[in-house]
């Protein structure tokens, strides 16, 4: 089980997403009044701060959001979750991973803002079966 560490949205794709604390998740279409949202495999991304303390490491300044992820979790290793695996987000939401990495096929403005990015080795996509508000604090679960 993990926990949520920030919710992040952003008006336009390919930027740095905002935390916002909190947000509702729509069932088929994803974070509500995000960029990415929308009838497709990739509706919500999540990213592990443990991810992004690897980035902090590495002596750069970045943070949750920064790598243009919906979710960022602690506690939880979201890129060793296989294809199809059922996550219950805070009390009422439920998502499928449907995505582990992705492939950049330009450098991004996230990648020449940070210098690296860890999202296509280490984050998550999901679709959202089930909508619900999701708050900084909520938990993450695996569910059967």
């Amino acid at each position: 089980m993990g926990i949520i560490k920030a919710v992040c949205t952003s008006p336009k794709k390919g930027m740095r997403k905002k935390d916002s604390g909190e947000g509702l998740l729509v069932k088929e279409h994803g974070l509500q009044d995000d960029a990415h949202a929308g009838p497709w495999h990739r509706q919500v991304s999540l990213l592990a701060i443990e991810s992004i303390d690897k980035m902090r490491a590495m002596g750069l300044d970045v943070g949750p959001g920064d790598f243009a992820e919906n979710i960022t979790t602690e506690g939880i290793e979201l890129v060793s979750l296989p294809l199809g695996t059922k996550l219950k987000i805070g009390s009422e939401a439920m998502g499928e991973v449907t995505q582990i990495g992705k492939e950049c096929h330009t450098r991004c403005a996230i990648y020449y803002q940070a210098g690296d990015c860890v999202m296509p080795r280490e984050g998550i996509f999901i679709r959202v079966l089930e909508g619900g508000k999701v708050r900084v604090g909520d938990t993450v679960e695996i569910t059967p």
